[in-house]
Parts: structure tokens; sequence; C-alpha cells
């Protein structure tokens, strides 16, 4: 038999943490193959890529998109296990499990839409953009980009969020070097920590030489923050006599929060974990390129006759 596309793997995932313990991928990978019965010949078919087995790299998005619908959920890093929601479905006995399915929480809707119009379910993860024919070969290319990008940007929230304090506080100065604050991180800022900062987590210079200094705070956050936490953040900097600072959230800010640093002076940027980990991806931080794709278009000057 041929290798089940990525949506078949969703149901027995699904009944495999339905135990309530935590599993890794290589345990999932390896009971999901038994199941399947797949053979050695399609343990060893490879991506085009070169890079991961096919069913390894399936099994690896059916649980991205249960842990979108929530699932399942990882509670480290590439572990995963059953939530309520996970075991309610389950209770109802279900014979199928696919995208249209998936498609009736909210929670997954948002993700399945990023970067795309919302797809028809036709079975495997490449065969959702490549059979919408209203789409050109640029733009379905581009889709499926968005879509990796997004499932990267998943997975990378979810590291940052699960590490310590003074690990943010760090990843925050080597995120703002790299956006070319500074010059270098020896020298360019430094994490100030908890003991009497005063609602500043850290500092940056504005340029090599230091002639104006951007105060920080690092919040690891799972909900909004609100204006409340970024009036007593305003009041430090106006302790500090500063200028300009920088608040950073794995969660997101309410609108009051928008509103309030629309017009106030010092002057605050405000960096929620969505555009955080968009800034990390395209500086380099904390990832690293496993393909690159060159798009090839004709040179028309080339077939010019003199």
């Amino acid at each position: 038999m041929a290798i089940p596309d990525f949506q078949s793997f969703f149901l027995p995932m699904l009944r495999l943490a339905n135990d309530n313990k935590v599993h890794t991928l290589r345990e999932a990978c390896s009971s999901l193959a038994e199941h399947f019965r797949l053979s050695e010949n399609e343990l060893k078919e490879i991506l085009p890529s070169g890079t991961q087995a096919i069913y390894k790299n399936r099994i690896a998005w059916a649980r991205t998109y249960l842990a979108k619908a929530l699932l399942l959920e990882s509670p480290k890093r590439g572990a995963f296990c059953i939530t309520e929601r996970g075991r309610d479905l389950l209770a109802g006995n279900p014979v199928e499990l696919r995208v249209k399915q998936l498609k009736a929480y909210p929670e997954f809707v948002a993700f399945h839409s990023q970067g795309k119009e919302a797809s028809e379910d036709t079975g495997d993860c490449q065969n959702e953009t490549t059979n919408d024919k209203s789409q050109t070969p640029d733009e379905l290319f581009e889709m499926a980009y968005q879509e990796l990008r997004s499932g990267l940007s998943v997975e990378l929230l979810s590291l940052v969020s699960n590490n310590s304090p003074e690990f943010f506080e760090q990843l925050v100065i080597k995120l703002l070097v790299r956006l070319g604050y500074g010059g270098s991180i020896k020298d360019a800022g430094q994490a100030i920590g908890r003991s009497g900062d005063e609602g500043i987590d850290g500092i940056i210079k504005e340029d090599k030489l230091g002639l104006d200094v951007i105060y920080i705070q690092a919040k690891r956050w799972q909900g909004s923050v609100g204006r409340p936490e970024i009036q007593k953040f305003v009041g430090a900097l106006q302790g500090q006599r500063a200028k300009k600072g920088v608040f950073i959230t794995t969660g997101s800010f309410t609108k009051d929060a928008h509103q309030y640093i629309a017009t106030i002076d010092p002057k605050v940027v405000l960096i929620d974990g969505k555009r955080l980990v968009e800034l990390m991806i395209d500086y380099g931080l904390g990832v690293s390129v496993a393909d690159i794709y060159e798009i090839k278009r004709i040179d028309s000057d080339f077939f010019i006759e003199d």
C-alpha cells in the first residue's frame, strides 16, 4: 500500500495520545508506521528535497494540525499529549477525522486560513493547495511557503514561551542587535534582570556610538497585555528620563494599550508574540535554513538578436 496522506494520520495519532501520557514524535512515527503496516521501502521514501522521510513529514504535519485545533498540546519540545477537547471528540467514536472536521474549531480555521484562502478538503497536504486550479503556480508556491512559515511560527512561539524569563530577556537583546541596534551583542546592551528593575528588563544602544539608549520590557504572557501594564512601563521610563522604549511579549496587546501609546511621550513600540516570531524568522534568530528554492524566469534580453 502507498503511504497514507497526512490527514489519515489524524485519528490514529489522537487515539495514540488517548492514554493521557506524553508522547514524542519519534514514538508516534514508530507506532503509526506499525499501525499502517508501512513497508521497508515506504519507510525509506524521502521528500524531493531529500531532507526527511515522507511518512515522518506527514506525521509531523498531522501533529501540527491537531494541535492547532486544540485536540493535542505540546508540554515540551518534540512531545505531545491529548487535551480535554481531544478526549471529547474521541468519546463520540468518530469513524474519520480530516481537515473538514477540524474546521469546526475556530482556532484551527484561523490557523488554516493564514497566508491563503480557505481551500477545499482534497486529501493530501500538498494536494490541498496544488489542486486549487483558481490559483497561479506563483500563488500556489507562496501559499505553501506561508503555511510552512505559519507552522514554524507556532512551534517557535511555543519554545520561546516555555523557556525561562532570563532566557527571554536575553533573546530580546539578541533580536534587537539583529535588527541593527547597538552594533554587536558584546556591548550593544544588557538584560538587567529581576532585581530592582522597576519595570525595565533591559537596555540597548540605539546606535553603535550609544548616542541614545532604548529601554526594554520583556514579558512572557499568555493572554493580552492591557493598558495598566503599559502605563507601569511608561512610568519606569519616565523615572529614567528615557525617551524611547520597547515592550515585547509572547502574548498580545489590547486595543486600549495600542491607543494609549499613540498619545504619549516617550515613544513606546509594542511587539506581540506573532510579530516577535516573524522578526526572529526574518532575521534568522533561533532558526536555520532547511532548503532554498530558486524561481527561474525567462531572461528576455538573452533572446534579442543584435
